[in-house]
């Protein structure tokens, strides 16, 4: 069984100079290594899932560890007093989203989501609402008459929110738009009064998209994909008939 000294060799072996510089760019601090994402997943690939490792590499407080640790946990099993001590640790929007992500798989996602979308503090809320860009369009979560609350809210701050709480606002009204027609109408119409959402990247090439142009082209590429399945599917369904009638 992989240990904790040994993971962390093997991620201080895969980390470059300038993956540090990317990583810095992007917000992240030391201590870290700078594992390229590619590095990340062969290191996790073997060890699967493993909370007790995913905890004792979040406790080394490495960003490359805390990332790994993230890929490593096992949804179901972590609970919510971790899941909070977590974000309470998260000091950028790298292990923000994926701290947002590893919410969203679990039954406490809308509870957690719930409790940090309103904090003034920049992180705990920017992971509050990108549960909901990850969660919008699942009914066992979020009602329409809740997402329509949210759009309201996020028109009402979003021009007032801090900087990386607008880029995860602007996500979650991505996320709304594409649950049905009718809340996709209500959001394109709040974005329009909105305007341009604007966020800080520092000095990266990151932008945050314009809510209309993304809805476009998520649905424009769902249609794609549904007719290369029903193409596919056609195929299949003709080969059978041909199968059957030879023999």
């Amino acid at each position: 069984m992989t240990d904790l000294s040994e993971i962390m060799s093997q991620l201080e072996a895969a980390g470059t100079i300038q993956n540090r510089k990317i990583y810095t760019r992007h917000g992240a601090v030391e201590p870290m290594f700078g594992v390229s994402y590619a590095a990340l997943g062969k290191i996790a690939k073997p060890v699967k899932s493993n909370n007790t490792l995913a905890c004792e590499l979040w406790d080394t407080k490495n960003h490359d560890a805390r990332v790994l640790a993230l890929r490593i946990t096992n949804s179901a099993e972590i609970t919510e007093k971790q899941l909070v001590n977590w974000i309470a640790d998260a000091d950028n929007y790298i292990l923000v989203e994926g701290l947002g992500g590893l919410c969203a798989k679990t039954a406490y996602a809308r509870k957690i989501s719930d409790n940090l979308r309103d904090k003034a503090s920049e992180w705990p809320a920017s992971v509050g609402w990108f549960i909901v860009a990850c969660t919008a369009e699942n009914p066992n979560v979020w009602q329409v008459g809740e997402l329509r609350s949210l759009i309201h809210q996020i028109e009402a701050e979003i021009t007032n929110r801090p900087n990386r709480v607008r880029h995860e606002m602007n996500a979650a009204m991505i996320a709304i738009a594409l649950r049905d027609g009718n809340l996709r109408k209500a959001v394109l119409a709040s974005a329009r009064r909105i305007g341009p959402v604007k966020v800080d990247h520092g000095q990266t090439g990151c932008k945050t998209p314009d809510i209309e142009a993304y809805v476009e082209r998520t649905l424009a590429h769902r249609e794609t994909l549904a007719q290369r399945r029903a193409a596919r599917l056609q195929k299949k369904t003709q080969q059978q008939r041909r199968t059957a009638k030879a023999v």
